[in-house]
């Protein structure tokens, strides 16, 4: 199994938190954002390589990174993948890195968990890797405990064995409050879809459309994410990230 990690943004609405840093690279509470993601992935035992895909603007700073990171989880091999774009206006997009990663580093023989490099949670998260083998996809879900709220992300159900049923972004009139993070696994025999998914001419910025997508064809299984999550994309949501993980650090 392969992990790829999504930090090919520029974040523009940090800015200028993030005009000269990428958005995984700063610190809530204490450490780059990313680090969050990887010590929380890291019990998952068979764990062959950690992709980080990039910008042309960012690819260095995430390469120092990584061989300051890999002395503390020596396990890990991590490979710096530079999607080769400059900006908002030839970004590939989540969907159109995760396909470039998989075409460019010949990883489509193997299942494949995808990550936001900003998709902050407070508890491991082996056990996901371990369900997720039982459906061609798996999608991670996290209650907000809020009708009101689940309108700014999207909203999805399932049926009784957790099978997504209906998955729709920005609902108007939400069903549950649980919604899909951008935390997902990919079985092997389903990544050539992606293939399908690009050349259909669809959305490939949103990783969640994949999804979207995804469900009516295979079975897309779920799983709830313990303990706490966070969505960071202003100056405000970080400032209270920095406040509740705090209580978090080691």
């Amino acid at each position: 199994m392969n992990i790829l990690i999504l930090a090919a943004g520029y974040a523009t609405r940090l800015y200028p938190l993030t005009e000269n840093k990428a958005k995984p690279l700063l610190e809530v509470a204490g450490k780059p954002m990313i680090e969050w993601v990887l010590d929380n992935l890291a019990p998952i035992p068979d764990i062959d390589q950690v992709y980080v895909v990039t910008n042309n603007k960012f690819a260095t700073a995430f390469q120092q990174w990584a061989e300051r990171y890999k002395e503390s989880q020596p396990r890990m091999a991590f490979t710096i993948v530079n999607d080769g774009s400059t900006g908002d206006a030839d970004k590939l997009g989540a969907i159109g890195d995760l396909h470039h990663v998989i075409k460019s580093q010949h990883i489509g023989d193997q299942d494949l968990l995808v990550v936001a490099g900003d998709n902050l949670f407070s508890e491991p998260v082996a056990d996901f890797a371990v369900a997720a083998k039982n459906h061609p996809a798996t999608l991670a879900l996290y209650d907000v405990g809020n009708l009101e709220e689940i309108r700014k992300y999207n909203n999805v159900t399932t049926d009784a064995e957790g099978v997504i049923t209906h998955f729709e972004e920005k609902p108007a009139h939400p069903q549950t409050t649980k919604t899909g993070i951008a935390l997902y696994y990919y079985r092997a025999d389903v990544l050539p879809m992606i293939d399908t998914y690009i050349a259909e001419g669809n959305n490939t910025d949103q990783p969640g459309r994949l999804i979207q997508w995804l469900y009516s064809k295979v079975p897309v299984g779920t799983w709830d994410v313990p303990g706490t999550w966070f969505d960071i994309g202003s100056k405000e949501t970080l400032e209270e990230a920095n406040v509740v993980f705090q209580k978090f650090v080691g």
